[in-house]
């Protein structure tokens, strides 16, 4: 996982290019952009969405294996939570066409989950082996427009 501030992107320049695609696109995306579907390269895609944050994500903690998801809030700000997924247990089995399985805290897990706020600036970067739980409030429910950019592994 990596949680910085857009500013910093060439940081991540020796990474990969796909990354660095993505996080380019972001650093230039605007609040006004239409929601849908941006295709950045051949193996990069930025998909633009509205809803209002939550106190509880229904579905839990999430993970990938198909592509790496970067994190982006345009309009508002949004807390995610964060575990390695050795800390977390399955509550729904991965889907290959959905490239995703839900995970909830495992009872024996004894870590604190990390906790981050993306938004002003700040993305977040989640690998596969990252469980991350996004559309969190972070004092009260609000409307974002937030990009997630889809990096194929």
């Amino acid at each position: 996982m990596i949680y910085d501030n857009i500013k910093n992107i060439e940081t991540y320049a020796g990474i990969s290019s796909d990354i660095l695609a993505g996080l380019s696109f972001l650093k230039e995306a605007k609040a006004d952009m239409e929601n849908g579907v941006y295709q950045i390269n051949p193996r990069v895609k930025a998909i633009v969405s509205e809803y209002t944050t939550k106190p509880v994500n229904e579905n839990g903690y999430e993970a990938h294996r198909q592509y790496i998801d970067i994190q982006f809030v345009l309009k508002g700000r949004e807390r995610v939570c964060c575990l390695p997924l050795e800390k977390l247990k399955v509550t729904k089995p991965y889907s290959e066409a959905d490239d995703a399985a839900l995970y909830d805290v495992s009872e024996t897990t004894d870590s604190p989950e990390q906790q981050m706020v993306i938004g002003e600036g700040y993305f977040a970067v989640f690998y596969p082996q990252d469980g991350h739980m996004p559309q969190l409030c972070v004092a009260a429910p609000e409307a974002v427009k937030k990009v997630v950019v889809k990096v194929k592994l």
